[in-house]
């Protein structure tokens, strides 16, 4: 590996339990030795990355949330849930047990509060109750806010995590309050029941994870209700089209005579004023500098080396993560992004 390449490296974990949670989804508990509990610290909401065996491909990479909370349980969780036609999770829900060994990427993900302080309104579709239960449980561990759950399901049998909710808001009943909507007697939720649902909530946090059509109906709702967009916050996982488990390859070389702007990138706190090729994506100036920039699959799949643009017009290779609110907020996938704007041009992207 060329030692300028800082991604995350892969460690294989053992499974330590499987929790049948319904009839179709699992949660598999993974130990974490000593010596890796830093490389697996992580914050409420993120995720991490699991290869799974492939007779076409030798392995498969795909993103599951962390279910358990880094402020509760010394083990890591996550929660499964299959999907038709989907190879990652019915492979998982078939072989894997206790016992059993996966390669792991450290967690990742933009998904997560920057303080458990505040009140929240959380919404919940499915298996989307993953990370939103992983920020609940945090929240209400070290915070001193409210929080409201909104948890849409198909049926009363489907409802993941069903039990553990329940006592919570026995041990909370002051601050927790959890609103269970089933397809099967109420329908499908609207655009118009969310807003009149998120009315009284319009000063806290929002954090979304679910089916598609669920989330876009919910930010609109939330909009509707005048929330700001600033505290919308929208989890989706596509699957990777790469392989952050494969030997990195390097940037490719820089060519001497491509035209070049001017770039200040704010990363960890500190400044770096660099000539950016305007044919190189950001991320692969950076890795090229040895910058210890945080990314996962260089491909625009997974949002970990998303940045806001503060200053110059740029572009997008490819994106596969962030709605188009984020995009007119200024925010990029740094794999992605290129310069878009006049010679002489000066910019300004943090990290």
């Amino acid at each position: 590996m060329d030692e300028r390449d800082r991604r995350p490296a892969a460690h294989t974990l053992r499974v330590a339990e499987v929790v049948d949670e319904t009839e179709d989804t699992r949660s598999i508990v993974f130990d974490v030795d000593a010596e890796l509990r830093d490389r697996f610290s992580y914050r409420p909401g993120q995720f991490l990355t699991l290869r799974i065996p492939s007779e076409r491909t030798g392995s498969v990479a795909r993103c599951y949330s962390l279910a358990s909370s880094p402020h509760c349980d010394d083990a890591l969780k996550v929660t499964v849930k299959r999907t038709r036609g989907g190879f990652g999770s019915n492979w998982l829900c078939d072989n894997v047990t206790a016992g059993a060994s996966i390669d792991v990427l450290p967690p990742s993900g933009q998904f997560t509060p920057a303080d458990l302080n505040r009140d929240f309104l959380l919404f919940a579709g499915g298996s989307g109750i993953t990370p939103v239960f992983s920020i609940l449980r945090s929240m209400l561990a070290c915070g001193a806010g409210a929080v409201t759950l909104f948890y849409a399901n198909r049926n009363e049998t489907s409802v993941i995590f069903s039990d553990e909710l329940r006592a919570l808001s026995a041990q909370h009943p002051e601050r927790l309050s959890v609103v269970h909507w089933l397809e099967s007697v109420q329908g499908i939720p609207t655009r118009e029941q969310l807003r009149a649902f998120a009315e009284p909530f319009t000063d806290r946090d929002c954090f979304t994870c679910g089916p598609g059509p669920f989330m876009a109906a919910v930010a609109a709702a939330l909009t509707d209700a005048g929330v700001p967009r600033a505290r919308i916050h929208l989890e989706a996982f596509t699957s990777l089209t790469g392989d952050p488990f494969a030997e990195p390859t390097p940037p490719p070389a820089m060519d001497a005579g491509t035209e070049t702007v001017t770039v200040e990138v704010e990363l960890a706190g500190q400044s770096h004023q660099l000539d950016w090729p305007v044919t190189v994506p950001l991320l692969d100036l950076l890795i090229e500098k040895g910058l210890d920039v945080p990314y996962l699959c260089r491909t625009g799949d997974c949002g970990t080396c998303q940045a806001v643009v503060e200053q110059g017009k740029v572009r997008m290779i490819r994106n596969e993560v962030m709605d188009p609110d984020d995009v007119a907020d200024g925010y990029v996938l740094g794999c992605q992004t290129l310069p878009d704007g006049e010679p002489g041009d000066r910019y300004r992207i943090s990290f």
